[in-house]
């Protein structure tokens, strides 16, 4: 027997690959689907199974390639309907794995046909559940994401209570959690870091599975969720009706361009420009009007989060040989119309004397010193309201990154805005977005707010209303 959880940090998702007899499913296989491949190859296997424990909105699944080139059959829970062929089990039927057995348990809550996939071991114990986003190491699946008709989300949460208590609850001690994601996805609240963990521990330290009653899981489950990314809708529809092929889009995104031809088609086609290099880099230089989004940090989440339509062509400013990575990380949100990235990057744009532009940035120092000799600043903070509201500097104003496209309005063209974020990777996000808008005086706060709070600033300093932003 052999289970491997492949975890992708920055989208902080877990696909599963089991192996038995020569005999392989897949779960919950993420869009590139060339590495499952190799592995069933390299060992010999034959892919006989991708089993998907919903329709997944914070990516997009790798199911209808991965059986087109595999003969894999795909495999969802109850009450699932697709527009490709798939097998929509029954609650409790079983499928075989060569010595191995994976039975379907229905555990809708997050969504209507999440499923939870028990394996049992070629001895007939129960060995580890794929829980999807039902049941999180430290957290549950938010239950607001299928409310439909008269469904609402405490309807949802009751019914994602029954689910755990009835389907996953009278499981044994030593059953292992393996979940669809970890800490940093906007699929729940408080994950853990760890990406796996037994059962019997999760019922001592879960919130949610420690819950006395139905009232009290409902009220702490649908406590301080905030508003879903606006692409996690459009990524259902994706996983339900299928999508472009992966080799479609690196086709038509591959196209290295010299810097006249990638000026001649963002002029002729109005594409974005999404530069993808380090913040400070970019800050340092880049073309104008261009977005920096890094591909160092949650580069997918983030363009799922800003970029509000999933058919915007794009093209890409890289550093050397990143554009394939660029682009598959774009195709697993769904932003599958990049059109050509920029043939030797930002350099070779330097070179042939094309208009630049910049930000400045500036250290937490710089803006200390900035701060106790101005009465008022205009500065942002741009992390999200639950970091605001664990600490801040009283000078900023909460402006999360998240919702920037709704509170750009409110700035003013002719003032200058600092801006932070925890550590400087957000901040230039919104910087280069502002900018791109029209708003020239922009000023980021490099190393964010873990640079200033290694500043000189005393307790008082961070609780002065006087020098609070007026807009």
């Amino acid at each position: 027997m052999k289970i491997e959880q492949i975890y992708t940090g920055c989208l902080a998702e877990a696909a599963y690959y089991i192996e038995s007899n020569g005999e392989a499913a897949i779960i919950d296989p993420l869009r590139e689907i060339n590495p499952y491949l190799k592995k069933a190859a390299q060992n010999g296997a034959t892919i006989k199974y991708i089993f998907e424990t919903h329709f997944h909105a914070d990516f997009v699944s790798g199911h209808v390639d991965l059986a087109e080139k595999s003969g894999a059959t795909i495999v969802y829970g109850p009450t699932a309907k697709t527009d490709f062929p798939s097998h929509i089990a029954k609650d409790g039927e079983q499928f075989k794995i060569g010595d191995l057995t994976i039975t379907t348990l229905h555990t809708p809550g997050h969504t209507l046909e999440s499923t939870t996939y028990l394996l049992t071991d070629a001895n007939g114990k129960d060995y580890c559940i794929f829980s999807g986003d039902t049941l999180f190491i430290g957290d549950v699946g938010r239950p607001d994401l299928a409310q439909k008709g008269d469904l609402t989300m405490d309807d949802l949460a009751g019914l994602l209570y029954d689910s755990l208590t009835t389907k996953i609850k009278p499981l044994a001690d030593d059953v292992i959690v393996y979940p669809a994601h970890g800490a940093g996805s906007a699929c729940g609240k408080s994950m853990s870091k760890e990406t796996f963990d037994t059962l019997g521990h999760q019922k001592e330290v879960n919130y949610a599975l420690k819950a006395s009653s139905k009232e009290q899981f409902i009220k702490e489950v649908t406590d301080g969720i905030l508003p879903p990314p606006q692409y996690f809708a459009k990524n259902v529809a994706l996983n339900k009706g299928g999508y472009e092929s992966i080799d479609e889009v690196f086709e038509k995104g591959l196209v290295a361009l010299s810097p006249k031809e990638f000026e001649t088609v963002a002029n002729l086609t109005g594409a974005l420009i999404l530069d993808t290099r380090d913040p400070q880099v970019f800050a340092k230089g880049f073309i104008p009007n261009s977005i920096n989004i890094g591909l160092n940090g949650q580069f997918a989440p983030w363009v799922g989060a800003l970029i509000t339509d999933l058919k915007q062509e794009l093209l890409l400013v890289t550093e050397e040989g990143k554009a394939e990575e660029a682009i598959t990380r774009l195709a697993r949100v769904g932003y599958d119309n990049t059109i050509g990235y920029l043939a030797g990057g930002f350099a070779a744009w330097k070179e042939t004397g094309k208009e630049t532009d910049e930000i400045k940035s500036i250290s937490a120092n710089e803006f200390e010193a900035v701060l106790n000799a101005n009465e008022y600043i205009n500065a942002l903070d741009v992390r999200k309201p639950g970091e605001y509201e664990s600490e801040h500097l009283e000078a900023t104003l909460t402006r999360p990154l998240d919702y920037i496209n709704d509170w750009t309005g409110e700035i003013n063209p002719d003032e200058t805005y600092y801006i932070h974020c925890a550590g400087g990777y957000r901040s230039m996000i919104a910087a280069s977005i502002l900018k791109a808008r029209g708003i020239e005086n922009v000023i980021d706060i490099a190393g964010g707010y873990g640079s200033l709070k290694e500043t000189s600033l005393k307790r008082t300093d961070f609780a002065c209303p006087s020098k609070a932003m007026k807009v």
